[in-house]
């Protein structure tokens, strides 16, 4: 079967090939910041560190290979725009507009986006390790195959939203609701679901192996199941609402 991690990365590999216009997009990029508004922005690896684009018009943009490592674009809209192996670093896309927008191989580690809108976003293969999303909005968004270890999600919506062999280990998702989302073959190891609203989660389907919630703390989540736990597995750490239990993972027997 084949793997789809192994085809993100020749996907990725794919986009090294552009850098023979990286000069033309860097200049692009730069001119970014003098633009009141950039509506259908092509960059192809760019190079815009630390640009200030907060509020920028930005609807449809393209970013492929393109470096905005700790750009502002607080309040930015980006709806539909398309982000393909660029890296944002350290970003601020706080209160940002990303709705519909595509972000392929793309990393944001400890970027911001706190009280983003992220409705109906694709993230496949994204990196958001330690991003700040307290009270974003994700509902219906896919972030299928992508590391969001030790993002702080507090009080975040991700209803209905597509977590598909995602890492959240160690991520902090207290009072987040995730009504009708599907958390299916993920690793929420030592992560904080304290008091979050998990009514009709799917934990695993057939044709993957089950959700680990081994250190996990669940305590006061809403509407938690015992049926919901019959799908996952945890340890003699995993923290559940009195009455419920969780069977163990392989190799990590409960004591």
């Amino acid at each position: 079967m084949t793997n789809p991690l192994n085809s993100l990365r020749i996907a990725l590999a794919a986009l090294a090939s552009l850098s023979v216009l990286a000069a033309a997009a860097a200049s692009r990029a730069a001119a970014m910041q003098d633009a009141p508004a950039v509506p259908r922005l092509v960059s192809f690896g760019g190079s815009c560190v630390n640009c200030a684009l907060a509020g920028r018009r930005l609807v449809g943009s393209k970013f492929i290979g393109a470096n905005f490592a700790g750009a502002t674009l607080a309040g930015a809209d980006l709806r539909g725009a398309s982000l393909i192996g660029s890296n944002f670093t350290g970003a601020d896309l706080s209160r940002a507009d990303i709705r519909g927008a595509t972000l392929i191989g793309d990393t944001f580690a400890s970027a911001n986006f706190s009280n983003a809108k992220l409705a109906g976003v694709r993230a496949h293969g994204a990196t958001l390790v330690a991003a700040n999303m307290v009270d974003a909005s994700a509902p219906d968004a896919d972030v299928s195959l992508s590391n969001l270890a030790r993002v702080d999600a507090r009080k975040a919506r991700f209803d209905g939203a597509m977590l598909v062999h995602v890492d959240l280990k160690g991520g902090h998702f207290a009072r987040a609701s995730f009504r009708r989302a599907r958390l299916v073959a993920s690793d929420l190891a030592d992560a904080d679901f304290t008091d979050a609203d998990l009514r009709d989660v799917a934990w695993a389907g057939a044709e993957f192996s089950r959700t680990t919630l081994a250190g996990a703390d669940l305590r006061g989540a809403t509407d938690l199941t015992q049926h919901q736990l019959d799908e996952a597995c945890g340890d003699g750490r995993t923290r559940l609402p009195a009455g419920l239990h969780v069977p163990a993972c392989a190799g990590n027997p409960r004591r």
